[in-house]
């Protein structure tokens, strides 16, 4: 089973704590970062499937940290979660409520998309290499 790795930002303490063997044994890893700064470090040291952030931070922090992954060339997907989760629609790639389960099945079908999206694309570069792009066309 392939570990997803999320990098979660704001998000309660107490929330990742309770729901840390669920997330767990549905191959999910959090590492946590309670500011801009410690998220930008931690960008910076790891390769993530997921950033995802939650209310417990301000929404202007939330946009900025957005902006700050995408500045950087990341393709990572950027997932809000919370009592108001569209908020975040112009600048995440997701936004789900609090519920576990919403959470779960959605990180999952935006990683399904990511990852679908990359192996077309390798698929055309392979070809590319091997001189059947014009066969594909």
């Amino acid at each position: 089973m392939r570990v997803t790795v999320i990098l979660a930002v704001g998000v309660d303490s107490e929330i990742l704590e309770a729901h840390s063997v669920l997330w767990a044994s549905k191959g999910i890893f959090f590492l946590s970062a309670h500011t801009i700064q410690e998220a930008i470090v931690h960008l910076h040291s790891g390769d993530f499937d997921v950033v995802l952030m939650d209310d417990s931070i301000s929404l202007d922090n939330r946009e900025r940290l957005a902006f700050l992954v995408r500045a950087s060339g990341s393709q990572t997907p950027i997932v809000c979660m919370g009592d108001r989760p569209s908020e975040c629609a112009p600048f995440a790639d997701a936004s789900f409520g609090n519920d576990f389960r919403e959470l779960l099945d959605g990180i999952r079908e935006l990683l399904r998309h990511k990852h679908h999206a990359r192996s077309t694309r390798l698929d055309v570069f392979s070809a590319c290499l091997s001189g059947e792009f014009s066969h594909m066309a």
